[in-house]
């Protein structure tokens, strides 16, 4: 049996200092005994994971932490997360990320319409459905406030150029003017307004007012784009694989990489994602196949919130549920094999809890071989390495382009 490789994500995991919390960060707050573990017994530093130029957000993360260059195969979140909810694209079609918002005063409220439900997201996007019919606009539900739309070529007339790509990331303008943030393209003002005009007196929104919950009031439009067309991951790196996560982005990119999407009851891509569930699944995945990447988006929508605490729990949880019951895993079932396994674990951009918004710093990162673990003797100082942003400065520094060369390198190296 070959090595076994896995990828643990943490999203928005890395933070700043908090000055109320003694100018610690989330992760240095958080105990994180079993990445501190791979820190330590493995190799750590820091990698740029958002290209010059490009957006913070997982997507990029996503692409260029697997190796492929966003600047040549990203183009737009929208058909990432119709990919992941195996929505069929056509030739031409565009498929934009579709939030339900809360506008309130005419400003952003909320980009999750206050986490409503799956159950009543669906009732929403029907009636939008009902709305549109026929016009080449097809609405389809996901999970909670994360939807997605497709203008559909054969339908709609897009013009010589491109169409306008939408609005900004919704959760990067809370408290801002909608009338001021609204995409310049026609039809993508249209269907914002719109759907204003059917949601906010929908009989859904009716009751969650009267449960002193956030209306979910309004579409917003965003990173809309093409089906992206890349090499299988295979191709690259020579091993079969799978993606577990709660959201469909990732499902999305790992669906254009030729890897197999895992569904995982419970996984909900919130703070009450099934985090035993993914370790779970990721173990049993690697009986007949050779990588697994696992995606937790917890700790990423704690950031959004601005609420300390509950990242640094949701770190925890990452940590003891997923980081922890997947080393056990590995090392009941691989670590006597005749390669062992490699474990990396990281954020996939910086969240920092006192803005709100992803941002564009190194993230740290640690990699761990089963076979060539590093024990205390082999330590100068004796001492375990903590896995922080501010700790991992001190190992190496990489670009994201020579992360998966150095993963899946058949030689390790500490230093």
């Amino acid at each position: 049996m070959g090595m076994k490789y896995v990828i643990l994500i943490g999203d928005g995991m890395a933070d700043y200092p908090i000055p109320e919390r003694g100018n610690k960060t989330a992760l240095q707050i958080a105990n994180t005994s079993n990445l501190d573990f791979i820190a330590t017994a493995g190799m750590c530093g820091v990698v740029k994971t958002i290209p010059g130029g490009m957006d913070a957000g997982s997507d990029i993360a996503a692409l260029s932490i697997l190796g492929y260059d966003p600047a040549r195969y990203y183009t737009g979140r929208g058909p990432l997360e119709a990919m992941g909810m195996r929505i069929p694209l056509d030739e031409g079609d565009i498929a934009f990320r579709c939030n339900l918002i809360t506008e309130k005063g005419g400003r952003m409220g909320d980009y999750s319409g206050g986490h409503i439900t799956t159950e009543e997201a669906r009732w929403l996007i029907e009636a939008l459905n009902e709305e549109f019919n026929g016009e080449g606009i097809e609405f389809y539900p996901g999970i909670s406030y994360r939807n997605v739309l497709v203008l559909k070529s054969k339908s709609i007339s897009f013009g010589e150029g491109e169409i306008e790509m939408g609005g900004t990331p919704p959760h990067d303008i809370i408290g801002a003017q909608v009338e001021e943030e609204l995409p310049e393209d026609e039809l993508l003002r249209h269907i914002i307004l719109t759907s204003k005009k059917i949601l906010d007196a929908h009989e859904i929104n009716v009751r969650r007012v009267a449960n002193n919950q956030r209306k979910a009031n309004m579409v917003w439009l965003w990173s809309g784009g093409r089906k992206p067309v890349m090499p299988a991951f295979r191709e690259l790196y020579g091993v079969s694989g799978s993606v577990i996560s709660g959201v469909y982005l990732v499902k999305g990119v790992g669906r254009c990489m030729g890897l197999d999407v895992i569904d995982v009851p419970g996984a909900t891509g919130y703070i009450d994602t099934n985090y035993e569930g993914k370790a779970e699944y990721a173990i049993k995945s690697l009986k007949d196949k050779d990588f697994v990447l696992v995606h937790v988006e917890a700790p990423d929508e704690a950031a959004h919130l601005g609420d300390i605490d509950m990242k640094v729990k949701t770190i925890e949880d990452f940590d003891a549920l997923v980081v922890g019951k997947v080393l056990r895993g590995l090392e009941d079932e691989f670590t006597d094999t005749d390669e062992g396994y490699k474990v990396l674990a990281l954020p996939d951009h910086y969240t920092p809890v006192s803005l709100k918004v992803h941002t564009k710093e190194a993230v740290p990162f640690a990699i761990y071989h089963s076979h060539h673990r590093r024990s205390s003797k082999e330590r100068s100082d004796k001492k375990t390495v903590e896995f922080d942003e501010i700790s991992a400065k001190d190992g190496r520094q990489l670009e994201a382009r020579d992360l998966m060369p150095l993963f899946f390198s058949k030689h390790f190296s500490f230093s």
